[in-house]
C-alpha cells in the first residue's frame, strides 16, 4: 500500500514538473508567436486592397469592389514582357551562379588550416553582406562614373576611351549579376560552411584510407552531404524568383531611364507605376501576384525533387 502511495506521488510530481517544462517553453515562444501575428498574419487582411479601386477618402472597406482589373494591369503595359524576363531571367541567373559560388567558397574554407584563418576570411566575405544596398550603389559609381570612376581613369592610362556606363545598356546584365554575387555569396556560403563542417570526419578518413584526394572527397563525401542544403536554399530563392531586390535593380542603376530596358523588374515597374500613378490597388495587386506565383513555383519544384529524390524533398 505504501508503495503504490510513493509511485502515484512520484507520477505526480512528474507531471508537474512536465507542465512547469512546458509552460516554460510556451513563455518563451510566446513573444515570438505574437511578433509572427502581428507582422505577418494580421497585415493579410489587407490583401482585400488588390481587389479594390482604392480611395483614400473611403478607407479600405469602404472602397469600391473592381474584381480581377488591378491584376490586368501588369499585363496590359507594353513593358510586361520585358519586366518579366527581366525579373525572372536575373533571379535563375541569382540563383545558379549564387548557389554554385556559395558551394565553392564552402568547400575552400574547410580546406584551410587553422581556426583563426578561417574566421578573418568568413568576417571579410560576410563584410558586403552587411553593407546597404544604397552604399553599394555610390561604391559601384566610384568605379563606373564617366568623368572620374576608377575604370575610365584606368582605361584613360591605357589610352583608351571612357565608356559611358549609365546610358549603355549592354553592359548591365553583367554588372547587376557581378554586384549581386559579391553581395550575397558571403552569406550563402557560410551557411554551406555550417553543413560542410556538420559531416561525419570519418567519412574523409576512410575516403583517406581508400586512396582518395581532395577532389574526390569532395566530390563522393562533401557535396553529398551538402545536397539537402543546397535543395532547401534553391527551392527557397525559388519562391522567391518573382521577386527582386529593389535596390540592386533601382539604386546602383542611378535610376538612370535609358537603363530601363536591362535593369527594370516588377517591384521596380510597380513603384514607378505607384509613385506616378499613386494606385495603391494595382500595387498591392502585383505583390499578391508575386506571392501566389512564388507559392506555385515552390510546390513545382518541391513536387519534382520529390519525384526525384523523396528524402531531399521540404515535405
Amino acid at each position: 500500500m505504501a508503495g503504490t502511495v510513493t509511485l502515484a506521488k512520484n507520477r505526480a510530481k512528474s507531471k508537474k514538473s512536465r507542465n512547469k517544462m512546458t509552460l516554460a517553453l510556451l513563455s518563451m515562444m510566446l513573444p515570438g508567436f505574437i511578433y509572427l501575428v502581428i507582422n505577418n498574419y494580421i497585415p493579410m487582411a489587407g490583401l482585400v486592397i488588390a481587389f479594390k479601386r482604392f480611395n483614400y477618402s473611403k478607407g479600405i472597406w469602404g472602397s469600391d469592389w473592381c474584381g480581377f482589373s488591378n491584376f490586368t494591369y501588369l499585363f496590359r503595359t507594353n513593358d510586361a514582357l520585358n519586366i518579366v524576363r527581366n525579373t525572372l531571367g536575373y533571379n535563375l541567373t541569382f540563383i545558379l551562379l549564387g548557389n554554385l559560388l556559395a558551394v565553392t567558397v564552402a568547400v575552400m574554407l574547410n580546406f584551410l588550416r587553422g581556426n583563426r584563418s578561417k574566421k578573418v576570411y568568413q568576417t571579410l566575405i560576410l563584410i558586403p553582406y552587411l553593407i546597404s544596398m544604397v552604399v553599394v550603389s555610390y561604391i559601384v559609381y566610384g568605379f563606373l562614373s564617366q568623368d572620374n570612376g576608377f575604370l575610365n581613369s584606368l582605361f584613360v592610362k591605357m589610352g583608351a576611351e571612357k565608356i559611358s556606363w549609365y546610358t549603355e545598356t549592354k553592359y548591365w546584365p553583367f554588372i547587376l549579376v557581378i554586384v549581386n554575387l559579391w553581395k550575397g555569396f558571403g552569406y550563402s556560403s557560410i551557411l554551406y560552411y555550417a553543413t560542410v563542417i556538420g559531416i561525419d570526419s570519418s567519412l574523409y578518413e576512410a575516403a583517406t584510407v581508400d586512396g582518395a584526394n581532395r577532389w574526390k572527397q569532395v566530390w563522393h563525401v562533401t557535396l553529398p552531404g551538402l545536397k539537402g542544403t543546397i535543395i532547401t536554399m534553391v527551392l527557397l530563392a525559388i519562391g522567391r524568383m518573382f521577386y527582386s531586390d529593389f535596390g540592386l535593380f533601382y539604386q546602383v542603376p542611378m535610376r538612370s531611364g535609358l537603363l530601363s530596358s536591362v535593369t527594370d523588374t516588377i517591384d521596380v515597374f510597380v513603384y514607378k507605376g505607384l509613385t506616378q500613378l499613386n494606385d495603391v490597388g494595382r500595387a498591392s495587386a502585383a505583390g499578391f501576384l508575386q506571392s501566389v506565383l512564388g507559392f506555385v513555383l515552390v510546390l513545382t519544384a518541391n513536387f519534382i525533387v520529390r519525384k526525384v529524390d523523396e528524402d531531399s524533398a521540404l515535405f
